[in-house]
């Protein structure tokens, strides 16, 4: 079979994603992959279709325990042998594993990356034979990346112990290009092939609230207010906010759960599998949820708090929409997320560092993402286009299709005010914060202010604008490279390299500000994804039918089909099995185990 006849079989799709078909010819043709695909683009469809038509095994090294469960159960779905190793199994399942795997029983093997250099396991790898080794999360193996992990250092190691150096491909949805760098010179890929197919996803609405921290539950309900059916996850930056906001949403009638590390295993994994098999609609929870959860049908990601940097935000906003269908990313921003961020940078106790020197590089790194993310929650720009530059595109200034694209602002100069705040900065000899800045530009007869003699400033309260205002105003001088904010663990405001066109050069200064409207004309005006219009009863008593078939085989309900199947069902109606293979995302497996059943609730709104 050709790569899209195995597509068609096994996963049920006619077209190729974007980018897919190029890395799959290249991993066909015997030679190292690099993929940066974002979350929803069709990663694993990149490594799963060569291990279905090379001669071996296919090892994919996993981070999480919960990808390799959902991913295996996906394929065993689709008419695929595979398996995996981790610590949920017992000795004994491993050794059967691998004694099956060595008679051909299994295409892919999910291994996690602590298991490579075991005894049993390279004893096993020295006998098998594989054709290729993926590393998905692959951002994993570099210190400057979201989520280092030092067991993905050890795979070079593993490939150096085996008889015959297998095809390596590695996979992440989010890296820089430094990332990106260290991925392919760490794993010691030879000369791959590398692609990044963007990171654009049309289909996610974004949207940054700014709220103080005690007005963050009334926003979250006002945007969860008619959602009650709608799966998503709300995400929090402490174990304690995770328990209060879960809590306080099952109080007030919502069906939510709750995950952090500091819950018993046994519950963190059943109120995992509650929300996989949809039997509770919220997650509420910390970031040690979700890489590599496999769920197609969230509708909504919302960030309760602020994340500490790009990557991490975009992985995880990226969990919703995975099916194509509309969906909602929110961020509830304050300035206290700054706070609680650098807080974390500082106490990070799980951070592993080889000598201090590293960690002293590493956390200045982290200090300067969290200051991006902050400009992010700040900017009255194109929300898409900001994400899309920080990973290096060229987007149009505005998408139509987000927070700062639906608001109506108004451009106003802002000329007079950065003369004014400059000046105060060069006359405090950049050595102070933003908090002192505007105390001294307010004319505040604070301590500080008046033991450190501000109060004798020409500067000295010449602003009378409110310290909000201020406050945006030096963001945007900030964004603009006016100023410059350090990214030490106490940053300072200095001069930035555009502040003499300012001071001295007669330049000009404009700002967005935004201009209360209607909210009927806020939704006209939005930009909406394609939403395809079908018969509710029916998707209701096709999504019914799937969850019956789920319990029957104990696996979640978007094993069976994602929603965006189920909706291709309404649209195209199928009358026989001929058709019914024509629905996106049905296989030839899944069409002989399912197709009469769903058939037969079709044609009762057919006839």
């Amino acid at each position: 079979m050709t790569p899209l006849e195995t597509l068609k079989r096994y996963f049920g799709y006619d077209n190729f994603r974007s980018g897919q078909e190029t890395l799959i010819n290249a991993a066909l043709d015997g030679k190292d992959v690099l993929g940066v695909m974002p979350t929803g683009a069709g990663k694993s469809i990149c490594f799963q279709i060569p291990a279905l038509m090379q001669t071996g095994i296919t090892l994919v090294v996993s981070p999480l325990i919960s990808l390799m469960k959902d991913q295996v159960n996906t394929l065993t779905q689709s008419g695929i042998s595979a398996a995996y190793i981790n610590s949920s199994l017992t000795g004994w399942q491993i050794e059967k594993v691998m004694r099956y795997a060595l008679n051909g029983t299994y295409k892919l093997i999910y291994v996690a990356p602590e298991r490579l250099l075991s005894q049993d396991f390279l004893q096993f790898a020295q006998h098998a034979n594989i054709s290729m080794l993926t590393v998905d999360e692959a951002h994993c193996i570099s210190q400057w990346g979201q989520d280092f992990r030092p067991s993905y250092a050890k795979i070079p190691e593993f490939v150096a112990s085996l008889p015959q150096r297998p095809v390596l491909s590695a996979f992440t949805a989010t890296a820089t290009t430094k990332v990106r760098e260290d991925i392919a010179n760490l794993l010691k890929l030879n000369s791959p092939v590398a692609l990044i197919t963007g990171f654009d996803r049309q289909n996610l609405y974004f949207e940054v609230q700014r709220a103080k921290d005690k007005d963050k539950y009334s926003a979250l309900t006002a945007f969860l207010n008619n959602k009650k059916e709608k799966n998503g996850i709300v995400y929090c930056a402490t174990r304690a906010s995770v328990e209060e906001v879960c809590e306080k949403l099952k109080t007030d009638g919502y069906n939510a759960s709750r995950y952090h590390a500091g819950l018993a295993d046994t519950e963190r994994h059943d109120n995992q599998d509650n929300f996989l098999y949809d039997r509770a609609k919220i997650m509420v929870a910390t970031n040690a949820f979700g890489m590599g959860i496999d769920k197609s049908n969230v509708s909504f990601v919302v960030h309760y708090n602020m994340p500490k940097d790009m990557e991490s935000y975009y992985q995880e906003a990226g969990r919703a929409g995975r099916d194509g269908e509309p969906a909602n990313c929110v961020l509830l921003y304050s300035k206290q997320d700054v706070r609680t961020n650098l807080w974390m940078i500082e106490n990070d106790k799980e951070a592993e560092y080889p000598d201090e020197e590293t960690e002293k590089v590493l956390k200045e790194r982290e200090r300067k993402r969290l200051r991006e993310m902050t400009f992010y929650c700040t900017t009255n720009d194109c929300l898409r286009g900001y994400i899309l530059k920080y990973f290096g595109e060229k987007p149009p200034n505005c998408c139509e299709n987000c927070g700062s694209c639906n608001t109506n602002f108004e451009m106003v100069d802002i000329t007079i005010d950065a003369q004014k705040i400059l000046s105060c900065v060069a006359r405090m000899k950049e050595r102070f914060g933003v908090k002192l800045l505007i105390e001294v530009l307010k004319g505040s007869k604070s301590e500080k202010v008046l033991r450190l003699g501000f109060d004798k400033l020409s500067t000295y309260g010449i602003c009378e604008k409110s310290d909000k205002v201020l406050r945006e105003i030096i963001e945007q001088l900030i964004l603009s490279d006016y100023l410059l904010k350090t990214d030490d663990e106490y940053p300072v405001v200095k001069l930035g390299e555009h502040a003499a066109e300012i001071l001295h050069g007669g330049g000009k200064v404009q700002m967005k500000l935004s201009k209360e409207k209607p909210k009927a004309e806020i939704a006209e005006n939005k930009k909406q994804f394609t939403v395809r219009q079908i018969d509710n009863k029916l998707f209701t008593a096709l999504r019914d039918l799937r969850l019956e078939i789920a319990k029957e085989q104990d696996v979640p309900a978007f094993v069976i089909f994602p929603d965006s199947a189920l909706i291709d069902m309404c649209l195209k109606m199928p009358k026989n099995e001929a058709e019914f293979l024509n629905v996106s995302g049905v296989g030839q497996v899944k069409m002989e185990r399912y197709g009469e059943r769903f058939l037969k609730c079709l044609r009762l709104f057919l006839y």
